[in-house]
């Protein structure tokens, strides 16, 4: 049986200066977006990262523990098989000289599936990202491809493993319009059919409006407000959430 929720307890990051988180406290859900929010360097793309232990070269984890359906695991124990990742930057994570299709049979052949099958899976997950024509792709490597197709080929990857939860780093911040709305369709359409449940971090409230159930604002490290989303849009508690927000209805109406 797959697990229900995927949690963090008291994660607290540290550098030579001193401690950049605080004693975060997350949980993912199946079936449900939690958006993670806040202003550049608040904190919130090193909490994701540390909670698969994939922080930068200089910074550590110096607490927090990882809990399966309320069960401790390891971040090790989770990477991977349990919880897939998406980057801000996609090109990063792919090995610049491995096809796509490289990627997807080490993907699949780590979980035992290799051949017939694993082609018949590979094309499956590509189609249900929307990577139709996934003779192409799977033929490309990573600087052939854009990076809204990146994106998707991430998730593509988290699929064949078949993690029942996505971590997603700003992965819309650095997209197009056209590639931002195809890849969050993508991603709300994978989390009502598959039960994904995913972490999404990301500094544009239109983002959280359109996919998030749950919504943590983090400033310096800090949680600083937890509520649903429509109630944080409604009522929000914290000056981070407000600033937010106002930044955002400013855009929206600047863009009217």
């Amino acid at each position: 049986m797959m697990p229900a929720t995927l949690e963090i307890q008291d994660l607290r990051i540290a550098s030579h200066a001193g401690l950049l988180v605080h004693g975060v406290d997350l949980q993912l859900r199946r079936g449900e977006v939690c958006a993670l929010v806040g202003a550049s360097g608040s904190g919130k793309s090193l909490s994701c990262l540390g909670m698969l232990d994939l922080l930068p070269a200089g910074l550590v984890r110096t607490q927090g523990q990882l809990l399966l359906d309320g069960q401790p695991v390891s971040a090790a124990q989770v990477r991977g098989r349990l919880a897939g990742l998406v980057l801000q930057n996609p090109r990063s994570a792919f090995n610049p000289v491995s096809s796509m299709a490289s990627h997807g049979l080490e993907t699949l052949r780590q979980h035992g599936i290799t051949g017939a099958a694993a082609r018949e899976r590979m094309a499956d997950c590509l189609a249900a990202v929307g990577l139709t024509d996934h003779a192409r792709v799977l033929q490309a490597f990573a600087f052939q491809l854009s990076g809204g197709m990146l994106q998707r080929m991430m998730i593509a990857l988290a699929l064949m493993a078949e993690t029942p939860f996505l971590l997603a780093d700003e992965p819309t911040s650095d997209l197009d319009a056209v590639s931002q709305a195809r890849f969050l369709d993508v991603l709300m359409e994978l989390v009502g059919r598959h039960g994904l449940g995913v972490l999404l971090v990301t500094h544009d409230m239109g983002v959280v409006a359109r996919c998030a159930d749950q919504v943590a604002v983090m400033d310096a490290g800090h949680i600083v407000e937890r509520q649903a989303v429509h109630a944080l849009f409604d009522r929000p508690v914290s000056d981070t959430a407000r600033t937010l927000l106002e930044a955002h209805r400013i855009l929206c109406g600047s863009q009217a």
